[in-house]
């Protein structure tokens, strides 16, 4: 009895330890909980023809399409980023690499996320050489190969940015590095929902960015170990 006990008190430590860094207390760090959903009727998006890269087109059971805007259920959207984008005095980067696949010839996910000098590492899963192309403007923009079998792509980026990502060798192939300064941020999924916890109290500016509808925004007061429920609807609108 006496061990878990103490278990339980270490445990409780580790996470205060955590939410100390973040600049809350365990009883005061608070949350904020949505999920974003569109209105109107989504664009369809455009099939892909992979017949040129058998390898690619037969790691998929279903047909592949675009992904600039990715639906579910009760019109939530996909890849959705939802960060903190004031109020978040921020901290170091973390050590922890951002992991980027070009797999069956699409880039897996195709939003990530990363901050300010924190580690991306980008693979190659084909059996096709791949040219990974970020289209950085305010970071330094670069154009590298990777054939088969190569070794794993590492980089930073030092300074904040949304940076679209293409294949020069597969046209279809795009995708998006959001590089940002706040440590609290999320990917929404199918079902639309995100979740920012670890908020010490205080007021911020939370975002909503989907790459084709564009940018939403909202202020948000966090007063203790409270939990707000932030939805964001966009507006649905064809190419």
């Amino acid at each position: 009895m006496r061990r878990q006990y103490l278990w339980i008190v270490a445990a409780a430590g580790l996470v205060g330890s955590v939410l100390a860094a973040r600049g809350a207390s365990p009883a005061m760090a608070g949350a904020i909980s949505g999920k974003v959903t569109y209105t109107g009727t989504a664009p369809k998006m455009k099939p892909i023809d992979m017949a040129k890269e058998p390898s690619c087109a037969k790691q998929h059971a279903t047909p592949v399409t675009t992904e600039n805007v990715v639906t579910g259920p009760g019109n939530a959207l996909r890849y959705v980023v939802v960060y903190i984008s004031a109020g978040d005095e921020g901290a170091s980067a973390p050590s922890d690499a951002v992991r980027y696949d070009q797999k069956g010839c699409q880039y897996v996910p195709h939003v990530a996320v990363m901050r300010v000098n924190q580690p991306l590492e980008i693979y190659n899963d084909d059996q096709t050489s791949h040219n990974i192309h970020p289209l950085a403007r305010v970071n330094s923009e670069w154009n590298k190969s990777q054939p088969i079998g190569a070794p794993p792509i590492h980089t930073t980026w030092e300074k904040p940015e949304f940076i679209p990502v293409k294949c020069n060798v597969h046209p279809w192939m795009h995708g998006w590095f959001l590089v940002l300064t706040t440590a609290h941020s999320a990917v929404t999924g199918e079902d639309g929902e995100f979740s920012l916890k670890g908020l010490p109290p205080g007021k911020y500016t939370l975002t909503a960015w989907q790459e084709q509808f564009g940018t939403q925004t909202q202020d948000v007061t966090i007063g203790g170990s409270e939990t707000k429920t932030v939805d964001f609807v966009f507006k649905a609108r064809p190419y």
